[in-house]
């Protein structure tokens, strides 16, 4: 098997803050092996890729930069919580692409199974169930 190829559903691509890429194996526990090898993460960006076939269970946001999504297959709506109200992207085709700006915090309703690549500033990531509209 060439060792330069490998699948971004079953192995992230971490871009490191010299911009040399690193393979990593998805496991039940990626993200606290990616805070452990990486220094919390800071300076580096994930290339991840996702597919899900229900509206996501939570909110997220990325504090050290903007994400970008792009839609590989399916149709899903991107929900942005801004300042004056919810924001929706709608991505029904491939290569459809959203910039989530830093600090945003954004969900996704899927309207038929999807499978999406996230590129993705992961230093200080957080998660919650409904937040507050920004002030």
């Amino acid at each position: 098997m060439d060792e330069a190829v490998f699948n971004l559903a079953n192995t992230f691509a971490v871009i490191k803050p010299d911009q040399r890429v690193e393979p990593v194996a998805v496991s039940p526990s990626v993200y606290q092996q990616l805070d452990e090898r990486f220094d919390g993460f800071r300076g580096h960006t994930l290339i991840a890729e996702y597919a899900f076939s229900s509206d996501w269970n939570s909110w997220e946001r990325h504090p050290a930069g903007d994400e970008t999504v792009v839609l590989l297959s399916g149709r899903a709506e991107m929900i942005l919580r801004q300042h004056d109200g919810d924001e929706s992207h709608t991505l029904d085709a491939a290569g459809d692409t959203v910039i989530i700006p830093a600090g945003c915090w954004h969900t996704a309703k899927v309207q038929e199974p999807t499978r999406m690549l996230f590129i993705t500033p992961g230093a200080g990531t957080e998660h919650a169930p409904y937040p507050e509209q920004p002030s």
